[in-house]
Formats: structure tokens, sequence, C-alpha cells
């Protein structure tokens, strides 16, 4: 028999797991779908119950299959029939999508397969000798051996923004993770908060707080100020063919960034929208990515990354609407500036910046600091026992830009060794590193139905 460990059951670990049941291998497979933190197939994006978080992708763009784009529309319709396909539906709904088509795939698994859900942790990793299976050591000492494992780990919490003094960041005014609810809820109603970062998360938290009081000061601090940009209610189509529609063979990012704009120039004298010239990219930006050297690609981080998020990476209408509200209001503000250091005292926690293009520091008196800079992009940096075992032993590597984990075409990671695993796979944010954009929902599935092919010997 066959066997398939998953390890992590997100997003990624749950899609992988419910196309290996729907798939006839022609042997008897069994698949482990793994989780030691919590409930199977929701993940920190979809593990929510707050009505104010929201998809950032309209429901006619999240099917967990890329050759069914209706699937999760259709789902979300029989939830409420008033969902249309530009519509941005609550993350819980999405999570519930999630666990719905894991329970129908394993009612109607192909013969002679079967999942098994484990909710412990995997404290250890390695390969047998021909590289062919791997013996795995769940907490508590007990071992299996498995013929294939995904590494379907997901999002880690954010760094630690580096100050002179980091002793601050072990007091309990200071929450790493921003997708700790419990945490969240337990801070006083009316405490001042500041948020390190203004992006995505930074609003998902800004809105959370206001919803238990709309009065509630709230900073938000990141070292240029961008706040994300917001999906329109009615998107146009784009035309034209790829990136060659914007800038013909330009292979730089400094004259691909400048043709883009004349571009977004030009549709806008025609009254359409830069949104479109995005469009456009979304499905050769891996190839667009694949083609830089690195020294492009260092390029593009330092110069082109933060504009790219905002832009590219968007709020739900009804979201930005409600958080420009309290940004007009003063309730939220939000502010350019390099943070300095923490002084915790008995009344709060005075926090230093350096405001973008001043020559002194500021202080910023606040009762709590929450961390939304965004996930651990760096193996390195993470906190999990497991990842560390999987560096030091060289099954996995991390890229040389520290965006992720090298890993083979079939998602096959490389080791130390520089050679594709026969046995270890990864799925799931850390792909950034090869294809850039693989944090969404339309990168992961496309693949997910690639590996599911490839863990099945096709």
């Amino acid at each position: 028999m066959k066997t398939i460990l998953i390890i992590g059951a997100g997003f990624s670990g749950a899609v992988i797991a419910a196309r290996l049941l729907r798939q006839e291998s022609g042997e008897a497979t069994r698949i482990h779908l793994l989780n030691g933190s919590g409930r199977i197939a929701r993940g920190m994006a979809y593990g929510t119950q707050s009505p104010e978080h929201t998809l950032n992708v309209p429901a006619g763009n999240m099917s967990a299959f890329d050759e069914d784009p209706d699937h999760f529309l259709r789902y979300a319709q029989h939830v409420d029939a008033g969902t249309a396909a530009g519509s941005f539906v609550s993350r819980r709904i999405y999570g519930d999508y999630l666990e719905w088509l894991l329970n129908q795939a394993e009612l109607g698994a192909a013969p002679n397969t079967e999942l098994k859900r484990i909710y412990r942790h995997v404290t250890r990793i390695v390969t047998a000798a021909d590289g062919r299976a791997s013996i795995v050591t769940l907490e508590g000492g007990e071992t299996m051996e498995v013929d294939k494992v995904v590494l379907a780990l997901g999002h880690f919490p954010s760094n630690n923004p580096r100050v002179a003094d980091m002793a601050f960041y072990d007091s309990a005014r200071y929450l790493r993770d921003p997708w700790d609810q419990a945490r969240l809820d337990a801070i006083p109603a009316d405490a001042p908060v500041l948020l390190l970062g203004t992006g995505l998360t930074a609003v998902d938290v800004a809105m959370t707080l206001l919803n238990r009081n709309p009065e509630r000061p709230v900073t938000a601090v990141s070292r240029r100020g961008l706040l994300p940009q917001h999906h329109r209610h009615t998107a146009g189509k784009p035309s034209g063919a790829g990136a060659e529609a914007i800038w013909g063979d330009a292979a730089t990012v400094r004259a691909q960034l400048r043709a883009f704009r004349q571009y977004c120039r030009a549709i806008a004298s025609e009254g359409r929208d830069w949104r479109e010239g995005l469009a456009l990219l979304r499905p050769v930006t891996a190839d667009v990515w694949l083609a830089y050297p690195e020294k492009e690609r260092r390029r593009f981080l330092r110069h082109v990354q933060p504009y790219w998020d905002t832009h590219r990476h968007r709020l739900a209408p009804v979201v930005h609407e409600r958080f420009g509200a309290a940004l007009a209001a003063g309730t939220v503000r939000t502010l350019a500036a390099r943070v300095a250091g923490f002084d915790e005292g008995g009344d709060g926690v005075h926090v230093s910046v350096r405001p973008r293009g001043a020559c002194a520091n500021q202080t910023i008196r606040v009762e709590y600091v929450v961390n939304c800079t965004g996930p651990c992009s760096d193996p390195r940096h993470t906190n999990s026992a497991l990842v560390g075992q999987l560096l030091e032993d060289g099954l996995i590597c991390t890229d040389r830009l520290g965006l992720g984990i090298d890993v083979a075409e079939d998602c096959a990671v490389v080791g130390a060794d520089g050679r594709p695993s026969r046995s270890l796979f990864y799925i799931g944010p850390w792909l950034k590193a090869n294809y850039w954009e693989a944090t969404a929902v339309p990168d992961l599935r496309v693949f997910a139905r690639r590996l599911a092919g490839t863990l099945l010997g096709r």
C-alpha cells in the first residue's frame, strides 16, 4: 500500500488530500493528513470567525480546482443565493467550504483510497538510504514509515523587527502573532494599539480592534506608510495578451516598470484602470520572475516590491470603505517611519520611531503592540523545530534571497546536495522563491493539481 503523509491542513494540505482521494491511482493508497495545531482545512487564513475578515479575492476566482472555476461560487450561492462572482465573502465561509470539500472527497473516495486525520505535530523527518521513503517521528516518539511526505506548512508568524533592545518582544504587551484571537480579545477595549505594518494584515487587525470599540486609537507604522489599494466593485476586462502587450521585450526591472507606468497612463486616457495592467501580468508573473537573473530579482525586492504588494494584493471594496472612514475620522492613523525601540513602563509602551525623512525620533505612547508585518518568508527565521531539523540535515535549503526554499518543477524539495528529493515535497508560500506569486488560492490550486499527479506517479 502506498502511504502519503501531508503535514499541514490549511488550504494546500486540504486540497492535495481531496485531489488524492478523488483520483484513482491503480494501487491502494492511504493518505495521512496531519495537523497539530487545530481544525482541519482552516489554517491561519480561514480559521477566523470574525465577520470583518473577508476574502481579498472575488468569489468567482476562489475555486479550489482550477479546472472547475465556479466550484466555490456554487458552494457560496448555496449558502447565500445573493452571492455573485464579484462578491467578497467572509473567510469563515471559505473555511467551511474547504472543510466540506474534504469531507465530500472522503465520502466519494476512489476505490482502495482512504484518509486518516492525525492531530499531532511532526518532530523529525529522516529519508531512507535509497531516498524512496521517509521515517517520520511524531510528538511522543511514535514513528511511521511513509512513501511520500508533503510539507504543506502554511505561514509562520512574522519576524520581530530589529531594534537595539529586543527584550520588549517577551512582554505581555506584545503580540507577535496577529491571528492569535484569544490574545487580541484580551486587549482592553479602550487601550490604544500600535500596529507594526500597514498592509492587509494591519487592516484586518485594525478592523477587529475597532469592532469592539470604534473610538479606540490605532496607529499603524511601516517604513513607507503604504496602504493596500482596493478592488473595484466592477472589474473591467483587460485587453491584450501577457507582458508583451505592456513592455514588449524589455528584460530589466527598470525598463519594465517604466513601460508599465506608460501603459497605465495610456489606458487611463481611455477611461480605463491600472488594475487592467496588473490583470494582464497575473497569468505570467511566475514566468517573468523565472526570467530574472539574481541581480534583477534583488533590484525588484529593493525598489518595487512594496509598491507591487500594495497594488497587487488589494482590499475588498467594503473593507476599504470602512477602513477609509476610520482614517478620515482620525481613529486610525498611519505613519511612514522606522521603529527604533520600545520602552515599557507602568503607563504602557513608549515606542520610539524615526519618521521618514526626519532627523530626530518621536515617541508614540500605546498600551499594546501587534506585529502585522506579514508572514515569515525565510525558513531560517522560524521557530519551527521541524524546519530547523530539515535545514540542519540538509533535506531542504533556503534560496539565496531568503524568500523560501528551493524546489524542482514537480515541487520536490532540493536538498543541500543540489538534488531533488524522491520522497519529500513542498507546497505553500515558500514557493515564492521560485515563482514569486505562490501565496494566493489562484496560484496554489495549480500547484496542488500538479503535485497530486506527481504523488500518484503520473
